[in-house]
């Protein structure tokens, strides 16, 4: 005979296992869901005849929602989208910790990176707020990259936000071999977009003089600043400057 706390338990755990079937099954179709929009997005710019073949681009996203989805970070290497943007520090990879209180740098821009492992751990400040941080190595070290959250059970990850899963020379393998090699370079050319200016030094500021006619973007371009003005969406003149 199974006892009333047995039954309990079972109940308990069955009603578990539903929640968890739930919110696996919800973000399956929230997944199809977006895939299915930026299909759509594409195909609109499909017919409406865009010239600038960036547009029929859609970048593939992973969409992690908890700390074991998040792993699928570890699969393939992944590129910077902002460059610039987003600090990282050292990595104890024996305690699995990561050294808040010394910066170590700001990840490139377009940078591939090998994450090694996606923990969760304490971040620097009060609360019960856990960091999910992205492992990887560089020069021989370890170093972690805050990608999300964790509060209450409740995780926010914004990798999709921060990475390509596609290497970014693939998906946007219909730019000149020239233009390229000055995004590896970190450099703007006059010619270049503003995609792949951002690609090449980060992203940029707009100026508050700016115009439809005549675009002019501040990059800070990790201390070494550019203001580059875009005229009919091409670099036309590059200079350096705050």
């Amino acid at each position: 005979m199974i006892g009333e706390e047995a039954k309990k338990r079972i109940q308990i755990a069955l009603a578990l296992a539903v929640v968890v079937a739930g919110v696996r099954a919800g973000y399956i179709l929230y997944q199809r869901h977006l895939d299915y929009v930026a299909a759509q997005k594409q195909l609109q710019a499909r017919n409406a005849g865009y010239s600038n073949a960036d547009y029929y681009v859609v970048p593939k996203k992973l969409y992690p929602f908890d700390l074991k989805s998040a792993k699928q970070l570890t699969v393939q290497p992944v590129w910077v989208k902002e460059g610039y943007r987003y600090t990282y520090y050292p990595y104890d990879a024996a305690r699995k910790r990561t050294d808040f209180a010394h910066e170590a740098g700001l990840l490139l821009p377009i940078k591939r990176v090998e994450i090694k492992d996606v923990e969760a751990e304490m971040g620097p400040g009060p609360g019960n707020r856990r960091q999910v941080m992205a492992v990887f190595e560089q020069d021989g070290k370890s170093f972690a990259v805050p990608i999300g959250f964790e509060n209450d059970g409740q995780y926010k990850i914004y990798s999709d936000e921060m990475f390509f899963v596609e290497d970014p020379h693939e998906l946007y393998k219909h730019w000149p071999a020239d233009v390229w090699q000055a995004v590896d370079a970190h450099e703007v050319k006059p010619g270049m977009n503003e995609l792949q200016a951002d690609f090449a030094v980060g992203m940029g500021t707009l100026d508050t003089g700016s115009s439809s006619e005549e675009r002019i973007l501040h990059y800070a371009n990790g201390g070494k600043p550019l203001v580059v003005t875009f005229r009919g969406g091409k670099a036309a003149e590059v200079k350096a400057g705050g």
